[in-house]
Protein backbone atom coordinates (compact mmCIF):
# COMPACT_ATOMS: atom_id res chain seq x y z
CA UNK A 1 0.00 0.00 0.00
CA UNK A 2 1.17 3.54 -0.67
CA UNK A 3 0.32 6.45 1.57
CA UNK A 4 -0.18 9.80 -0.08
CA UNK A 5 3.09 11.80 0.18
CA UNK A 6 3.08 15.09 2.00
CA UNK A 7 2.68 18.29 0.02
CA UNK A 8 5.94 19.57 1.51
CA UNK A 9 7.80 16.66 -0.10
CA UNK A 10 6.21 17.34 -3.46
CA UNK A 11 6.85 21.07 -3.32
CA UNK A 12 10.49 20.50 -2.38
CA UNK A 13 10.95 18.12 -5.30
CA UNK A 14 9.29 20.53 -7.68
CA UNK A 15 11.41 23.42 -6.47
CA UNK A 16 14.52 21.36 -7.11
CA UNK A 17 13.30 20.54 -10.59
CA UNK A 18 12.63 24.20 -11.30
CA UNK A 19 16.11 25.13 -10.11
CA UNK A 20 17.60 22.66 -12.57
CA UNK A 21 15.97 24.62 -15.37
CA UNK A 22 18.69 27.24 -14.92
CA UNK A 23 21.43 24.72 -15.72
CA UNK A 24 21.01 24.76 -19.48
CA UNK A 25 18.85 24.26 -22.55
CA UNK A 26 17.16 21.08 -23.64
CA UNK A 27 19.30 18.95 -25.93
CA UNK A 28 18.36 19.61 -29.49
CA UNK A 29 16.59 22.89 -28.75
CA UNK A 30 16.58 25.18 -31.76
CA UNK A 31 16.60 22.30 -34.22
CA UNK A 32 12.84 21.92 -34.36
CA UNK A 33 11.30 21.68 -37.81
CA UNK A 34 8.74 24.42 -38.36
CA UNK A 35 10.27 26.46 -35.54
CA UNK A 36 11.96 29.82 -35.15
CA UNK A 37 14.75 30.25 -32.59
CA UNK A 38 13.73 26.93 -31.03
CA UNK A 39 10.02 27.77 -30.78
CA UNK A 40 7.65 25.48 -32.66
CA UNK A 41 4.84 27.27 -34.48
CA UNK A 42 1.61 25.62 -35.54
CA UNK A 43 0.74 21.98 -35.92
CA UNK A 44 -0.78 19.44 -33.55
CA UNK A 45 0.42 17.70 -30.41
CA UNK A 46 -1.03 14.18 -30.33
CA UNK A 47 -0.97 12.89 -26.75
CA UNK A 48 -2.74 10.12 -24.92
CA UNK A 49 -4.87 10.00 -21.80
CA UNK A 50 -5.58 6.83 -19.84
CA UNK A 51 -7.42 5.84 -16.69
CA UNK A 52 -4.22 4.14 -15.45
CA UNK A 53 -2.51 7.54 -15.67
CA UNK A 54 -4.48 9.93 -13.40
CA UNK A 55 -2.23 12.89 -14.20
CA UNK A 56 -3.19 12.67 -17.87
CA UNK A 57 -6.86 12.91 -16.88
CA UNK A 58 -6.25 15.96 -14.72
CA UNK A 59 -4.26 17.71 -17.46
CA UNK A 60 -6.95 17.00 -20.05
CA UNK A 61 -9.77 18.13 -17.75
CA UNK A 62 -8.08 21.38 -16.70
CA UNK A 63 -6.88 22.35 -20.19
CA UNK A 64 -3.40 23.32 -19.04
CA UNK A 65 -1.63 22.01 -22.15
CA UNK A 66 -3.98 23.86 -24.47
CA UNK A 67 -3.39 27.07 -22.53
CA UNK A 68 0.39 26.62 -22.51
CA UNK A 69 0.57 25.95 -26.27
CA UNK A 70 -1.99 28.46 -27.52
CA UNK A 71 0.62 31.17 -28.11
CA UNK A 72 2.42 28.78 -30.45
CA UNK A 73 -0.80 28.03 -32.34
CA UNK A 74 -0.44 24.35 -31.47
CA UNK A 75 -3.59 22.24 -31.25
CA UNK A 76 -3.77 19.48 -28.65
CA UNK A 77 -5.35 16.22 -29.82
CA UNK A 78 -6.17 13.78 -27.00
CA UNK A 79 -6.26 10.05 -27.82
CA UNK A 80 -7.40 7.52 -25.22
CA UNK A 81 -5.18 4.51 -24.49
CA UNK A 82 -7.02 1.44 -23.19
CA UNK A 83 -3.74 -0.13 -22.07
CA UNK A 84 0.03 0.12 -22.42
CA UNK A 85 -0.11 -2.11 -25.47
CA UNK A 86 -2.49 0.30 -27.20
CA UNK A 87 -0.32 3.29 -26.27
CA UNK A 88 2.71 1.50 -27.71
CA UNK A 89 0.83 0.72 -30.93
CA UNK A 90 -0.13 4.39 -31.28
CA UNK A 91 3.45 5.55 -30.63
CA UNK A 92 4.88 3.08 -33.13
CA UNK A 93 2.40 4.09 -35.84
CA UNK A 94 2.88 7.82 -35.22
CA UNK A 95 -0.75 8.28 -34.16
CA UNK A 96 0.51 9.94 -30.97
CA UNK A 97 3.69 11.83 -30.11
CA UNK A 98 3.52 11.19 -26.36
CA UNK A 99 2.00 8.18 -24.62
CA UNK A 100 1.81 6.67 -21.15
CA UNK A 101 2.72 3.05 -20.43
CA UNK A 102 4.02 0.82 -17.70
CA UNK A 103 7.81 0.64 -17.57
CA UNK A 104 7.78 -3.01 -18.60
CA UNK A 105 5.74 -2.20 -21.70
CA UNK A 106 8.07 0.65 -22.65
CA UNK A 107 11.08 -1.64 -22.36
CA UNK A 108 9.40 -4.33 -24.45
CA UNK A 109 8.51 -1.80 -27.16
CA UNK A 110 12.00 -0.33 -27.24
CA UNK A 111 13.57 -3.79 -27.35
CA UNK A 112 11.39 -4.75 -30.29
CA UNK A 113 12.39 -1.71 -32.33
CA UNK A 114 9.99 1.07 -31.34
CA UNK A 115 11.84 4.41 -31.50
CA UNK A 116 10.63 5.81 -28.16
CA UNK A 117 12.25 7.48 -25.19
CA UNK A 118 10.96 7.80 -21.63
CA UNK A 119 10.91 11.50 -20.71
CA UNK A 120 9.07 11.53 -17.38
CA UNK A 121 7.87 9.20 -14.60
CA UNK A 122 4.24 9.93 -13.78
CA UNK A 123 3.75 7.55 -10.83
CA UNK A 124 4.88 4.52 -8.90
CA UNK A 125 1.67 2.51 -8.79
CA UNK A 126 0.49 -0.73 -7.33
CA UNK A 127 -1.92 -1.14 -10.21
CA UNK A 128 -1.61 -4.88 -10.91
CA UNK A 129 -2.60 -7.99 -8.95
CA UNK A 130 -3.98 -11.46 -9.61
CA UNK A 131 -7.74 -11.53 -9.21
CA UNK A 132 -10.26 -14.34 -8.72
CA UNK A 133 -14.02 -14.26 -8.52
CA UNK A 134 -16.05 -13.79 -5.32
CA UNK A 135 -16.83 -17.50 -5.00
CA UNK A 136 -13.56 -18.90 -6.31
CA UNK A 137 -12.09 -21.83 -4.35
CA UNK A 138 -8.58 -20.81 -5.46
CA UNK A 139 -6.53 -19.48 -2.53
CA UNK A 140 -2.94 -19.58 -3.84
CA UNK A 141 -1.00 -18.94 -7.03
CA UNK A 142 0.10 -22.59 -7.13
CA UNK A 143 -3.54 -23.59 -7.53
CA UNK A 144 -3.61 -21.75 -10.87
CA UNK A 145 -1.73 -24.62 -12.53
CA UNK A 146 -3.76 -25.84 -15.49
CA UNK A 147 -6.15 -22.90 -15.25
CA UNK A 148 -7.25 -20.22 -17.74
CA UNK A 149 -5.98 -16.72 -16.88
CA UNK A 150 -6.84 -13.46 -18.63
CA UNK A 151 -4.09 -10.89 -19.16
CA UNK A 152 -3.29 -8.18 -21.69
CA UNK A 153 0.00 -9.02 -23.37
CA UNK A 154 2.51 -6.18 -23.55
CA UNK A 155 1.24 -4.56 -20.31
CA UNK A 156 2.26 -4.57 -16.66
CA UNK A 157 -0.48 -7.02 -15.59
CA UNK A 158 0.86 -9.54 -18.11
CA UNK A 159 4.40 -9.23 -16.80
CA UNK A 160 3.06 -9.20 -13.24
CA UNK A 161 1.44 -12.56 -13.98
CA UNK A 162 4.68 -14.03 -15.34
CA UNK A 163 6.61 -12.84 -12.28
CA UNK A 164 3.92 -14.11 -9.90
CA UNK A 165 3.97 -17.55 -11.53
CA UNK A 166 7.77 -17.72 -11.39
CA UNK A 167 7.82 -16.65 -7.73
CA UNK A 168 5.46 -19.52 -6.92
CA UNK A 169 7.24 -22.27 -8.82
CA UNK A 170 5.18 -22.11 -12.02
CA UNK A 171 5.75 -20.83 -15.55
CA UNK A 172 3.58 -19.57 -18.39
CA UNK A 173 3.49 -23.10 -19.81
CA UNK A 174 1.71 -24.31 -16.66
CA UNK A 175 -1.34 -22.14 -17.39
CA UNK A 176 -3.32 -20.97 -20.41
CA UNK A 177 -3.12 -17.20 -20.87
CA UNK A 178 -6.00 -15.61 -22.71
CA UNK A 179 -4.82 -12.38 -24.31
CA UNK A 180 -7.72 -10.02 -23.53
CA UNK A 181 -7.82 -6.25 -23.09
CA UNK A 182 -8.14 -5.26 -19.43
CA UNK A 183 -11.90 -4.66 -19.33
CA UNK A 184 -12.52 -7.85 -21.33
CA UNK A 185 -10.41 -9.81 -18.86
CA UNK A 186 -12.64 -8.73 -15.99
CA UNK A 187 -15.71 -9.63 -18.06
CA UNK A 188 -14.22 -13.07 -18.77
CA UNK A 189 -13.65 -13.65 -15.06
CA UNK A 190 -17.25 -12.68 -14.37
CA UNK A 191 -18.70 -15.03 -16.98
CA UNK A 192 -16.47 -17.93 -15.93
CA UNK A 193 -14.47 -18.33 -19.14
CA UNK A 194 -11.28 -17.79 -17.11
CA UNK A 195 -10.51 -18.73 -13.52
CA UNK A 196 -8.24 -15.75 -12.81
CA UNK A 197 -7.44 -12.34 -14.23
CA UNK A 198 -4.28 -10.28 -13.98
CA UNK A 199 -6.02 -6.99 -13.32
CA UNK A 200 -5.33 -3.31 -13.72
CA UNK A 201 -6.65 -0.35 -11.75
CA UNK A 202 -9.10 1.33 -11.79
CA UNK A 203 -11.01 -1.62 -13.31
CA UNK A 204 -9.51 -3.91 -10.67
CA UNK A 205 -10.49 -1.65 -7.77
CA UNK A 206 -14.02 -1.51 -9.14
CA UNK A 207 -14.02 -5.32 -9.44
CA UNK A 208 -13.15 -5.57 -5.75
CA UNK A 209 -16.24 -3.54 -4.95
CA UNK A 210 -18.23 -6.20 -6.80
CA UNK A 211 -16.73 -8.90 -4.60
CA UNK A 212 -13.67 -9.98 -6.60
CA UNK A 213 -10.74 -11.08 -4.46
CA UNK A 214 -7.07 -10.16 -4.87
CA UNK A 215 -5.37 -13.54 -4.90
CA UNK A 216 -1.80 -12.24 -5.08
CA UNK A 217 -0.25 -8.81 -4.61
CA UNK A 218 3.38 -7.72 -4.82
CA UNK A 219 4.16 -4.04 -5.28
CA UNK A 220 7.70 -4.89 -6.38
CA UNK A 221 6.32 -6.63 -9.46
CA UNK A 222 4.62 -3.42 -10.61
CA UNK A 223 6.84 -1.25 -12.80
CA UNK A 224 6.63 2.54 -12.81
CA UNK A 225 4.35 4.73 -14.90
CA UNK A 226 6.44 5.89 -17.89
CA UNK A 227 5.66 8.89 -20.08
CA UNK A 228 7.17 8.14 -23.49
CA UNK A 229 7.69 10.14 -26.66
CA UNK A 230 8.75 9.23 -30.18
CA UNK A 231 12.34 10.10 -31.04
CA UNK A 232 11.18 12.03 -34.10
CA UNK A 233 8.99 14.25 -31.91
CA UNK A 234 11.81 14.89 -29.43
CA UNK A 235 14.17 15.81 -32.25
CA UNK A 236 11.80 18.06 -34.18
CA UNK A 237 9.86 19.66 -31.30
CA UNK A 238 11.93 19.57 -28.11
CA UNK A 239 10.29 22.76 -26.82
CA UNK A 240 6.84 21.17 -27.03
CA UNK A 241 8.16 18.05 -25.28
CA UNK A 242 9.46 20.27 -22.49
CA UNK A 243 6.07 21.94 -22.18
CA UNK A 244 4.45 18.50 -21.83
CA UNK A 245 6.82 17.56 -19.01
CA UNK A 246 6.39 20.96 -17.34
CA UNK A 247 2.64 20.41 -17.44
CA UNK A 248 2.92 16.93 -15.97
CA UNK A 249 4.92 18.30 -13.05
CA UNK A 250 2.41 21.10 -12.53
CA UNK A 251 -0.35 18.49 -12.54
CA UNK A 252 1.54 16.30 -10.05
CA UNK A 253 1.70 19.11 -7.49
CA UNK A 254 -1.99 19.90 -8.10
CA UNK A 255 -3.05 16.26 -7.69
CA UNK A 256 -1.08 15.88 -4.46
CA UNK A 257 -2.78 18.97 -3.10
CA UNK A 258 -6.24 17.99 -4.40
CA UNK A 259 -6.63 14.20 -3.97
CA UNK A 260 -10.43 14.35 -3.74
CA UNK A 261 -10.74 16.35 -6.95
CA UNK A 262 -8.27 14.02 -8.66
CA UNK A 263 -10.33 11.02 -7.58
CA UNK A 264 -13.50 12.65 -8.90
CA UNK A 265 -11.89 13.24 -12.30
CA UNK A 266 -10.80 9.59 -12.40
CA UNK A 267 -14.25 8.42 -11.32
CA UNK A 268 -15.95 10.47 -14.03
CA UNK A 269 -13.69 9.26 -16.84
CA UNK A 270 -13.55 5.61 -15.71
CA UNK A 271 -17.24 5.41 -14.81
CA UNK A 272 -16.58 4.18 -11.27
CA UNK A 273 -17.68 5.30 -7.81
CA UNK A 274 -15.62 8.07 -6.27
CA UNK A 275 -14.90 5.87 -3.25
CA UNK A 276 -13.24 3.34 -5.55
CA UNK A 277 -11.33 6.09 -7.36
CA UNK A 278 -10.19 7.48 -4.00
CA UNK A 279 -8.74 4.07 -3.11
CA UNK A 280 -6.80 4.05 -6.37
CA UNK A 281 -5.44 7.58 -5.88
CA UNK A 282 -4.66 7.56 -2.16
CA UNK A 283 -3.71 3.94 -1.53
CA UNK A 284 -2.40 2.46 -4.78
CA UNK A 285 -0.81 5.40 -6.58
CA UNK A 286 2.40 7.05 -5.39
CA UNK A 287 2.52 10.42 -7.14
CA UNK A 288 5.30 11.66 -4.88
CA UNK A 289 7.94 9.59 -6.64
CA UNK A 290 10.79 11.39 -8.43
CA UNK A 291 9.81 12.27 -11.98
CA UNK A 292 13.33 11.76 -13.36
CA UNK A 293 13.85 8.47 -15.24
CA UNK A 294 16.96 6.81 -13.86
CA UNK A 295 18.47 4.12 -11.62
CA UNK A 296 15.26 3.26 -9.74
CA UNK A 297 13.48 2.38 -12.97
CA UNK A 298 16.48 0.54 -14.43
CA UNK A 299 16.70 -1.62 -11.30
CA UNK A 300 13.11 -2.77 -11.77
CA UNK A 301 13.43 -3.30 -15.52
CA UNK A 302 16.62 -5.35 -15.14
CA UNK A 303 14.59 -7.86 -13.12
CA UNK A 304 11.80 -7.96 -15.69
CA UNK A 305 14.06 -8.22 -18.75
CA UNK A 306 15.06 -11.90 -18.41
CA UNK A 307 11.37 -12.85 -18.11
CA UNK A 308 10.80 -11.33 -21.57
CA UNK A 309 13.40 -13.68 -23.00
CA UNK A 310 12.11 -16.72 -21.12
CA UNK A 311 8.54 -16.06 -22.28
CA UNK A 312 9.63 -15.59 -25.89
CA UNK A 313 8.55 -11.94 -26.06
CA UNK A 314 12.16 -10.92 -26.76
CA UNK A 315 14.83 -12.81 -28.68
CA UNK A 316 17.94 -12.38 -26.51
CA UNK A 317 19.15 -10.79 -23.30
CA UNK A 318 21.54 -8.75 -25.44
CA UNK A 319 18.52 -7.06 -27.04
CA UNK A 320 17.21 -6.21 -23.57
CA UNK A 321 20.55 -4.77 -22.49
CA UNK A 322 20.72 -2.57 -25.59
CA UNK A 323 17.22 -1.24 -24.95
CA UNK A 324 17.98 -0.57 -21.29
CA UNK A 325 20.91 1.56 -22.36
CA UNK A 326 18.85 3.69 -24.73
CA UNK A 327 15.29 3.90 -23.37
CA UNK A 328 15.56 6.61 -20.73
CA UNK A 329 16.03 10.31 -21.53
CA UNK A 330 16.06 12.25 -18.24
CA UNK A 331 16.91 15.61 -19.86
CA UNK A 332 13.38 16.98 -19.97
CA UNK A 333 12.44 15.78 -16.49
CA UNK A 334 15.60 17.30 -14.99
CA UNK A 335 14.72 20.64 -16.54
CA UNK A 336 11.03 20.50 -15.62
CA UNK A 337 9.64 23.93 -14.72
CA UNK A 338 6.10 23.59 -13.34
CA UNK A 339 6.06 27.34 -12.66
CA UNK A 340 5.98 27.87 -16.44
CA UNK A 341 2.44 26.45 -16.47
CA UNK A 342 -0.41 28.62 -15.24
CA UNK A 343 -3.63 27.20 -13.81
Amino acid sequence: MHRRPTIVTAVTALAAAAALLLSGCVAGEGAASGSTAGVTKGGTLNIDFATYNPLSLVIKKEGWLEKALTKQDITVNWVQSAGSNKANEALRSGAIDVGSTAGSAALLARTNGSAIKTIDIFSQPEWSALVVGPNSPITSVKELKGKQIAATKGTDPYFFLLQALEANGLSASDVTIQNLQHADGWAALQNGSVQAWSGLDPIMANAQKSGAKLLYRNVKFNTYGFLNATESFLTSKPDVAQTVVNTYEYARAWALKHPDETAKILADVAGIDQAVATTVITERTNLGVSNIPGPAQLAVLKKVGPIFVESGDVRTQSDIDTALGSLLNPTFAKKADPSAIGG
